[in-house]
C-alpha cells in the first residue's frame, strides 16, 4: 500500500513543473547577482532544506555563505522533534533579520501543510527585506499563496498514515528541492554536460570521480587527468579546459575567468581565439 501511494508522488511533482521552473529562474537571477538562498522549514520540511544544502558544497562548490537552511527549534531539531517551534510566527521573521536577509536574496518557504506559522514568519520578514520569496507545500490553495512570489504546490493526496507527512508529502518536497538547487546550479555553471565540475575534492572517493570527470568532459586517459588536476591545484573547471584547449593553467584560468565560470563558453573562447 505504502509503494501504490509511493507511485503517485513523481505525477504530482511533474503536475509543478512550470511553477518549480519559475522558481528555478528566480533564484538564478538572485544568486547570479551576488544575493544568497535560504530555505526556512520545520519538522520534516526543514530537515529536507537542510539535507539539500548540506549536499549543495561537495556536489558544487557552494557553500553557505551562499545558501543556508534555518530549521525552526535551531540544531536541536534536527535530530529531535521540537514540535512547539513551528507554531512561533515571531522566531521564523527573527532567524532572517538576523542574517539581514535584503532585496538581492531568495527565501524558500517548505511547508506541508502549507500553513506553518515559523515559516509563514520568515516569508512575511523576507517580503518586508524586498527579497524575492518561493514556497513549496503539499496543499491546493496554501496560505503560502499569500507570501510567495512564486508557490509550488505538490498535491499527493492523504498519507497511508494519516497526518505522517515524513512520506509522500516529504518525498515530494525532496523531490522539488533536488529538481530547485540542482536546475539553479546548471544555471550557474557548476555543470558541465551531466558532470559535477563545481565538485570540491575533499576526500579519495571525490579525488576518483575527479579524475573520471576530466577524462569523460576532456577526452584524456585517467594518466592525463590526474597531471591535468595537479597543474590546475585540482581545479576541475580548469582541468577539463586545459585538457579540450592543450593550454596551460593561467590560460585556461582566464578563459573560465571571461567566460563567467561556464566550461562550455570557456572552450568555445578558446577555440574562436584559434580562428
Amino acid at each position: 500500500m505504502i509503494n501504490a501511494e509511493d507511485h503517485k508522488v513523481a505525477p504530482a511533482v511533474a503536475a509543478a513543473i512550470p511553477q518549480i521552473a519559475k522558481a528555478v529562474d528566480l533564484i538564478t537571477g538572485r544568486l547570479k547577482a551576488g544575493g544568497r538562498l535560504f530555505y526556512v522549514g520545520a519538522g520534516t520540511s526543514g530537515r529536507l532544506g537542510i539535507l539539500d544544502v548540506a549536499e549543495v558544497r561537495p556536489t558544487f562548490g557552494i557553500g553557505l555563505e551562499t545558501v543556508e537552511a534555518i530549521i525552526a527549534g535551531g540544531t536541536r531539531a534536527i535530530t529531535q522533534a521540537v514540535e512547539e517551534a513551528e507554531d512561533d510566527f515571531d522566531q521564523g521573521g527573527e532567524e532572517l533579520r538576523l542574517r539581514e536577509v535584503n532585496e538581492n536574496d531568495v527565501v524558500v518557504g517548505i511547508a506541508a501543510s502549507g500553513s506553518t506559522p515559523f515559516v509563514l514568519g520568515a516569508l512575511v520578514a523576507a517580503r518586508e527585506a524586498g527579497a524575492a520569496t518561493i514556497g513549496i507545500a503539499c496543499n491546493h490553495n496554501s496560505r503560502l499563496r499569500e507570501y510567495s512570489d512564486v508557490t509550488i504546490e505538490v498535491v499527493v493526496g492523504p498519507e497511508v498514515l494519516t497526518g505522517s507527512t515524513r512520506m509522500k508529502a516529504g518525498t515530494a518536497q525532496k523531490m522539488v528541492l533536488n529538481m530547485i538547487s540542482t536546475a539553479t546550479m546548471v544555471n550557474l555553471g557548476q555543470v558541465y554536460e551531466n558532470l559535477m565540475v563545481g565538485m570540491h575534492i575533499t576526500n579519495t572517493k571525490l579525488v576518483q570521480r575527479a579524475i573520471r570527470i576530466v577524462s569523460a568532459a576532456a577526452g584524456v586517459s585517467n594518466d592525463e587527468a590526474v597531471a591535468l588536476l595537479e597543474a590546475s591545484g585540482k581545479d576541475i573547471k580548469t582541468a577539463i579546459v586545459m585538457g579540450k584547449l592543450r593550454v596551460d593553467a593561467a590560460a585556461a584560468r582566464e578563459l573560465l575567468e571571461k567566460a563567467e565560470g561556464y566550461v562550455r563558453r570557456a572552450i568555445a573562447l578558446g577555440l574562436n581565439n584559434r580562428d
